[in-house]
């Protein structure tokens, strides 16, 4: 068992950007998207050991929300509790990620499908406004801000679907994946441009908007190719610290 870091040293969201009430329930939530934010840009980085008490100091939530997202992290394979060694942020294994690929694009295929069918005009008025979002700042944007975007974009398009089930499933799909578009195009050397990356989103938001739902299938997989892609470049030139940063150093290095 490799020995835990050293606490995690986070800035805690200030205090007073949170409402004065909350039931458990939004703070459940409230707490879950933190430690999501967390996860997917790497401040809680895959393979480090924690405590819970570390986690609720990273997130400014108590000590029962906190416990209610490691739980559900957990059960997405995100977060790895170690009895009597507190939590670990799981390692990444690109293998089993790209593998998890083919489901998505499975799953994604359905969403679309279903959002292009069934969408309402305030969803697709919502879509399109996310579609202006991202071509005015096409050549600005950054990873952070995309991966916002990224997020209620997914949200959007689950909510059009109409078919609540499809959100538990492709929710843990989806974190999984923003981090890895995050360490492709933060981490690994020469891949800052995020046109690549946008232009496929903006080709699904198009189709599904406009209800070509043939269209929309087909720009999904367009996505899925492309990400399929990131792995492959990142299988060859990744630092192995990245995905698991309990790995010891070489030497010299």
């Amino acid at each position: 068992m490799a020995r835990r870091k050293s606490a995690v040293k986070i800035t805690q969201p200030e205090r007073n950007e949170e409402p004065a009430r909350h039931n458990r329930l939004n703070l459940f939530e409230l707490a879950c998207q933190r430690i999501e934010d967390l996860l997917v840009n790497c401040q809680l980085p895959p393979g480090r050991f924690l405590t819970v008490q570390e986690l609720q100091s990273a997130t400014g939530f108590g000590r029962t929300p906190v416990l209610s997202a490691v739980n559900s992290f957990a059960a997405d394979t995100l977060i790895v509790i170690r009895p009597r060694h507190g939590l670990q942020i799981a390692p990444i294994d690109l293998s089993r990620e790209r593998l998890l690929l083919g489901l998505r694009r499975d799953m994604e295929r359905f969403v679309v499908r279903l959002a292009a069918e069934r969408a309402s005009l305030s969803h697709r008025n919502q879509m399109l406004h996310i579609e202006r979002a991202l071509r005015d700042r096409l050549a600005t944007l950054s990873i952070d801000e995309f991966n916002k975007l990224d997020r209620r974009l997914d949200a959007l398009m689950l909510d059009a679907s109409g078919e609540p089930f499809l959100a538990h499933t492709m929710r843990p799909l989806h974190t999984i994946y923003r981090r890895i578009g995050y360490i492709y195009h933060r981490l690994l050397p020469g891949h800052t441009d995020l046109t690549g990356t946008i232009d496929r989103h903006l080709a699904i938001i198009s189709a599904v908007s406009n209800r070509h739902v043939e269209r929309a299938v087909a720009a999904s997989d367009t996505l899925i190719e492309f990400m399929d892609q990131m792995f492959e470049e990142m299988e060859a030139g990744i630092d192995p610290r990245l995905l698991d940063c309990s790995i010891e150093p070489l030497p010299g290095t």
